[in-house]
């Protein structure tokens, strides 16, 4: 949990403590990453998927990422997600692309007005065109 930003920190653990008053266990898989760690899961997304376009869709650049600002995590184990959508907007905790139900980032806003609406994936997120 090392260089997230502490306000996504304290929301994390404050939604990970009410969580589990419910049964529910969800663990932070993925939080900041460097630059150069972003780049390389490019890569292999360009060689997974076949092109740069669809690697678009589930994987950002070193520069575009947040999760190298340490402003995103992905969640898991699946079977958790569910709970954080139903009950993250409370935490200020927001699922942010339709094909990544595991991908959260801190919305503040999200406790007062509930979370923003989705994008389908994050070719469609402006951060994204830098």
């Amino acid at each position: 949990m090392a260089n997230l930003r502490p306000a996504l920190l304290d929301a994390l653990r404050r939604a990970a403590t009410d969580a589990a008053g419910e049964g529910v266990k969800f663990v932070v898989n993925s939080g900041w990453r460097s630059p150069a760690y972003e780049d390389q899961l490019r890569r292999e997304a360009i060689a997974k998927y076949g092109s740069e376009a669809e690697a678009a869709r589930w994987v950002a650049t070193g520069t575009t990422s947040p999760h190298v600002s340490g402003d995103a995590v992905d969640i898991g184990p699946a079977h958790a997600t569910p709970w954080l959508s139903a009950h993250g907007a409370a935490y200020g905790l927001c699922q942010i692309y339709g094909n990544e139900p595991w991908h959260y980032e801190l919305r503040p806003e999200a406790i007062a007005d509930g979370c923003p609406r989705m994008y389908a994936d994050p070719t469609q997120d402006p951060r994204m065109q830098q």
